[in-house]
């Protein structure tokens, strides 16, 4: 069945001639490796589209842009992404599970637009607002269901370094460099096709994990020195940031990535959540270990948010304060 879908995929890309990627806002390895990868296996069957995300490439993402891929994001360039998603002839919705992931405005644009959708992801309750939804809460990434669309749909032979390359992004960085539960054989499998084609692994892990600037360093340093609080209580450790801070260590989008994972690996601690100021609001990231410690209920039922069991996200409107004391209230109802 899902093999049908891949070549009814295929067939729906030849048969537009304006189509549009989307992926979540605040951009992560994913969204933005399996909206690359599309991309250029988009190219590759002979189409053309525009990558169109609700805000910028994070700076520590950007070095995985070429300059074929055309980014449009909504946040510097809004008229031009509205022009081009009212005259889109197919929508692809990657890495979010409903329209308002986008954030509210260019949520708004994607329920109003006519064109075809098709929704790729592996986030759980993913609402019904595409044409075809292929959604994988098992599989760890998105970049492998954009794999699967290669290999499923009958064009393997088509998967270079160039396509590879952000499917390997993607996969590493959504997985914890495949450490996560959710890795399975097939994960490895995948991992060994994109080897094959020229992929240089190091040179993806060097990119992300060994190009430091030395304010990141100094941040994050700062951060699990003066702001980490653990709850042995609850085995929880807590971190946060504020704005003030934030410009202390001229941060830029993307310092904080993956910082809420060296709170979990502090020994007998189970559950995480780090919670930083942005735009006005409080961002929160909760990560887990081990099975019956899902945080994604608590992202859900009192932060607006969601995810995966062990990995999650939410937002509050309150202080940074007032969020973290609300966290640790309704902490214990979920031990």
């Amino acid at each position: 069945m899902t093999q049908k879908i891949h070549k009814r995929i295929v067939e729906q890309v030849l048969q537009s001639d304006r189509i549009i990627i989307t992926a979540h806002k605040s951009p992560d390895g994913d969204s933005i490796g399996s909206s690359l990868a599309l991309n250029r296996f988009i190219a590759r069957l002979g189409k053309k589209a525009t990558i169109c995300h609700p805000d910028p490439v994070a700076p520590f993402l950007s070095p995985f842009m070429a300059p074929s891929d055309e980014f449009l994001n909504f946040e510097q360039q809004s008229e031009q992404v509205k022009t081009l998603m009212h005259e889109a002839d197919l929508i692809f919705m990657l890495d979010y599970n409903a329209p308002d992931r986008l954030g509210a405005a260019m949520g708004k644009e994607l329920e109003a637009a006519k064109a075809f959708k098709i929704m790729i992801d592996h986030h759980l309750h993913p609402t019904d607002v595409a044409d075809i939804r292929i959604s994988e809460p098992a599989v760890c990434s998105t970049a492998q269901l954009i794999f699967e669309l290669i290999d499923g749909s009958g064009n393997i032979h088509l998967l270079d370094e160039q396509t590879g390359t952000p499917i390997y992004l993607g996969i590493m960085t959504d997985s914890g460099s495949f450490r996560f539960p959710s890795v399975q054989a097939r994960t490895h499998e995948v991992l060994a096709h994109l080897l094959n084609a020229g992929v240089e692994h190091h040179l993806i892990h060097e990119e992300i994990y060994d190009s430091n600037t030395l304010d990141r360093l100094k941040l994050r340093g700062y951060i699990t020195t003066e702001n980490l609080v653990l709850y042995p209580e609850y085995r929880t450790a807590v971190m946060h940031v504020t704005e003030t801070e934030k410009k202390r260590f001229n941060y830029r989008d993307g310092d904080t990535e993956g910082l809420v994972n060296v709170a979990l690996s502090i020994r007998g601690v189970n559950r995480a959540a780090f919670f930083h100021e942005k735009d006005g609001v409080v961002k929160i990231s909760f990560r887990s270990k081990g099975v019956g410690n899902a945080v994604n209920t608590i992202a859900s039922d009192h932060f607006g948010g969601g995810g995966h069991a062990n990995a999650a996200g939410g937002k509050s409107d309150l202080s940074l304060d007032e969020t973290i004391a609300k966290f640790l209230k309704v902490l214990p109802a979920y031990l």
